[in-house]
């Protein structure tokens, strides 16, 4: 169940309610008893609860087979140092 924000007009007493969204919002200050308004709030927070969640934690296994073999790949694979006249902003051919 959502929780909802009230602030009071009157006191600026502010408190919150548990509620279904199908329940009439609260209407009066349980301190003065002078109308309230609902505030906007920026919802409810995910909890991960656990020792951790990672997007590669659930990885398929073809997945984690082929991203080792890139790695290893690219640990052997040295870049060789760029030859003069084939740079990117070169146009000659």
């Amino acid at each position: 169940m959502p929780t909802y924000i009230y602030a009071c007009k009157k006191c600026s007493h502010t408190f919150e309610r548990i509620q279904k969204m199908v329940d009439k919002p609260v209407k009066t200050c349980p301190q003065c008893g002078a109308r309230v308004e609902r505030l906007i709030t920026g919802g409810g927070g995910v909890l991960f609860r656990g020792a951790g969640f990672y997007s590669t934690d659930y990885r398929s296994e073809r997945y984690k087979a082929e991203e080792k073999k890139e790695t290893e790949g690219a640990g052997e694979n040295k870049e060789s140092p760029a030859k003069p006249g084939k740079g990117k902003g070169d146009r000659s051919e």
